[in-house]
């Protein structure tokens, strides 16, 4: 036997297998027929289908709307992640496990909850409303779902490196005359970068497909708070299957954009780390 089969593992070929037939079975099969179907369309067709005014206004909610959450799950989940990590307090671990909660929880659960709280009779919308705050049906109950459902992953991305910087770092900092904020700023916040990208970019795509949360909160109104999915939903019903696809194509591109993206910058972390 070779040094080459030697170093193969037990059960390559059966695993490589499987693996091929995964890929081709539940990954590769689905979008090719989504592209073929969308291919029936002649370019003009296609082009009145995935630009229409409705179209462009569910595009522009559902990727501003998205940017925002992702954004402010930047800021969220960097606080949360360094009380995590930096500080000991009772029920540390119960708290931790419950980031992982939008992971877990069915989407149309959460909807359904926040569209409850901040209704105009909710625990806090009979607060907000009178003061004019308007969170259920609106734009912003869209991004107040959208930051829940991110979360964890900015988290879960900025945690290993926080708890991996060496605190003798800020020692030396300290005692160089750096302020705390000087610390931070030139000396934790340049390593936690990439982990905080890495972060931003996955709340970003994980919130650009959303679709059970958002329609409950949101009213659905075309042009206004109809979110992409939405209207590939709406065109469904409409029997427009080809339209419905290339709208979907159309996601499926940004998709592809984000998922090179998170693999580039997963690659400059590891260059930077090392």
């Amino acid at each position: 036997m070779s040094d080459v089969n030697r170093r193969v593992l037990p059960g390559f070929s059966a695993g490589l297998s499987l693996t091929t037939g995964y890929l081709l079975l539940l990954v590769v099969l689905p979008l090719v027929a989504c592209l073929a179907k969308a291919c029936s369309l002649s370019p003009g067709q296609f082009l009145a289908a995935v630009w229409t005014e409705r179209a462009r206004a569910a595009y522009a909610l559902t990727f501003g709307c998205a940017a925002i959450a992702a954004a402010l799950n930047v800021l969220l989940g960097l606080i949360i992640a360094w009380v995590l990590v930096r500080y000991q307090f009772p029920l540390k671990r119960v708290f931790d496990s419950l980031i992982d909660l939008p992971l877990a929880l069915p989407t149309a659960v959460a909807g359904l909850v926040y569209s409850d709280l901040y209704s105009k009779h909710g625990w806090l919308g009979r607060y907000l409303v009178p003061m004019g705050v308007q969170v259920a049906y609106t734009r912003l109950g869209i991004i107040v779902v959208l930051t829940f459902i991110g979360l964890p992953f900015v988290v879960r991305a900025v945690e290993p490196v926080l708890a991996a910087i060496d605190a003798e770092i800020e020692e030396a900092a300290a005692i160089l005359g750096a302020t705390r904020w000087q610390s931070f700023y030139r000396v934790i916040l340049p390593t936690l970068f990439p982990a905080l990208l890495t972060g931003f970019v996955l709340a970003l795509a994980r919130a650009i497909g959303e679709y059970g949360s958002v329609v409950f909160i949101s009213s659905n109104v075309p042009r206004r708070t109809e979110i992409a999915p939405v209207l590939i939903v709406a065109r469904l019903e409409a029997f427009a299957y080809a339209d419905a696809t290339a709208i979907a194509v159309v996601l499926l591109a940004a998709s592809f954009a984000l998922l090179g993206l998170i693999n580039f910058l997963e690659s400059w972390s590891m260059r930077r780390a090392a």
